[in-house]
């Protein structure tokens, strides 16, 4: 099966079990709108969870707030956003179809990586156990063709980028002989640039209404209460504020299922440090975020970071944390040093002061600034890809089963009474009813008991609780692990125990600690 099968059966599963519905469905949908359906809100509400808790519950200099979507106009000129945020778009003149330039390039790039990839994989079944990979790549003249071309165009796209040459990034286009994947031809207008922002009117009337912008990122609604968050929380130099909310862009290019929608979600944190120290901190914080994402156990070699070629107008450093979807290596979450160019121009733009008095130097300055800024929608995508498993059974049976971890999981335990009747259903409502104060837990007498476990394990419920005749008379259930299918008897009064040994976000935070 390609990886672009994988994902066609990924983005099926989620709609057929609740996961992810287009949205506006009866009407033909929304391009790049989808809706949470009943599972996948638990799931992205369990990644929220464990994102709010590790930043705010676990660092004492760290704080959340909830600022409003709709903010002063002016918000905007002082960010940059109403003059630099652009995506360089070019379009093919044969299928009519628009591309991000940029992407198009880091494709082709991706594509040579994959190329030197097949070159080490034929290498190894070549020469078995003998094989050296760190010899071979440093000695295969095929390798070093491969490479030397796209570090040259590598560093043609960062020149680009930052010059802001447009003309060089559709030559680069060309010189790739990139084609269109719809139509197959190399027939491409000229690169423009494209404001991301969706504008409105607010007011009573038509002529006296101001244009107003939907957020296209909700760090300005930080940046705006800095000062009230600090003097009301009379916080200390280093310390941040984190904040989830939604955001929208007008994506011209949106693809890849949830992966770059136009309404969409933001988990962002801004630390402010003390000027000079924002290289530490960035460092640091790259780190944090890294073992953040490792600690969910779906594999250290599936992330990466990805430092930017071209810098955004804020920014000294900015890196990537890159998963490996089925579609390659993308951004999950940046971390990038913004200096103090948003509070500078917030404070000249509003002409109001805002500055830190820093009681150790005794001096006033405005703070330098680390931002993390993760996607709700890409984690929740980066999670259930990880998650998504087929697995053979003895017998030739199949199951497709989503291997959460435990505390994110939608649905933490069904129970399952063996019949409906003998009094069984009773004491599996009992059950229910003592475990969902604390989590999330379904009742299911419908069809067979292994038809429930297949049901079960496609939505990644970690466990299933079987009321059966036994149960009645020495107060046992059988438990079912999701992952290794086994099963145990434990005692109604265990169950406890031992939901909360595995679904605690304790299990989790304790790596982070490590």
């Amino acid at each position: 099966m390609t990886q672009e099968e994988l994902f066609k059966k990924l983005i099926a599963h989620c709609k057929e079990y609740g996961f992810i519905f287009p949205s506006s469905e009866i009407y033909d949908g929304l391009g790049a709108v989808y809706d949470y359906g009943q599972n996948g809100v638990e799931l992205k509400n369990n990644i929220k969870r464990y994102w709010w808790d590790s930043m705010v519950k676990l660092n004492e200099n760290i704080v959340g707030i909830d600022a409003a979507i709709f903010m002063h106009p002016r918000t905007w000129e002082a960010s940059g956003h109403v003059a630099a945020f652009n995506d360089p778009l070019i379009d093919n003149k044969d299928s009519k179809k628009r591309y991000r330039a940029d992407v198009l390039i880091e494709d082709w790039m991706a594509k040579q990586d994959e190329k030197i990839q097949k070159e080490v994989d034929k290498a190894r079944k070549r020469f078995g156990d003998a094989f050296d990979e760190e010899q071979y790549l440093a000695t295969s003249p095929r390798v070093a063709d491969i490479a030397a071309k796209r570090d040259a165009v590598h560093k043609r796209f960062a020149d680009a980028l930052n010059n802001s040459d447009l003309a060089e990034l559709k030559q680069i286009i060309l010189d790739c002989e990139v084609v269109c994947p719809i139509s197959g031809t190399r027939n491409w207008t000229d690169v423009r640039q494209f404001n991301l922002m969706f504008s409105t009117q607010m007011g009573s009337t038509a002529e006296g209404a101001n244009t107003i912008y939907l957020r296209p990122e909700t760090a300005q609604g930080i940046f705006v209460n800095f000062l009230n968050v600090q003097k009301t929380g009379r916080m200390k130099l280093p310390f941040g504020i984190a904040q989830i909310g939604k955001a929208f862009r007008n994506e011209i290019v949106a693809r890849q299922f949830i992966f770059r929608m136009r309404e969409f979600e933001q988990m962002e944190m801004q630390f402010f440090v003390r000027p000079g120290t924002e290289m530490e901190w960035w460092n640091k914080w790259k780190e944090t975020r890294m073992a953040w994402h490792r600690a969910l156990g779906f594999g250290d070699d599936n992330y990466r970071f990805h430092d930017h070629d071209k810098l955004a107008h804020y920014a000294n450093a900015a890196t990537d944390v890159e998963y490996n979807f089925p579609f390659g290596f993308k951004e999950v979450e940046g971390i990038h040093s913004r200096t103090d160019f948003d509070l500078s121009n917030h404070q000249k733009f509003s002409g109001k002061k805002i500055q830190y008095f820093d009681p150790e130097t005794n001096e006033s300055y405005v703070p330098y600034v680390v931002e993390t800024s993760i996607g709700v929608d890409r984690m929740f995508l980066q999670v259930m890809s990880a998650a998504y498993t087929e697995e053979k059974l003895e017998g030739g049976d199949q199951r497709v089963v989503l291997k959460f971890p435990a505390a994110l999981a939608p649905v933490k335990v069904a129970v399952l009474p063996l019949v409906k009747k003998d009094g069984m259903p009773e004491v599996a409502r009992k059950i229910v009813d003592e475990l969902k104060y604390d989590y999330n837990v379904v009742y299911d007498e419908k069809d067979s008991v292994g038809k429930r476990y297949r049901r079960q394990d496609a939505v990644g419920t970690p466990f299933c609780v079987t009321v059966d005749g036994q149960t009645l008379e020495d107060g046992t259930v059988t438990i079912r692990h999701r992952d290794t299918m086994a099963q145990e008897r434990v005692t109604v009064e265990e169950l406890r125990r031992r939901v909360d040994e595995e679904c605690s976000y304790r299990k989790l935070f304790k790596k982070l600690s490590l």
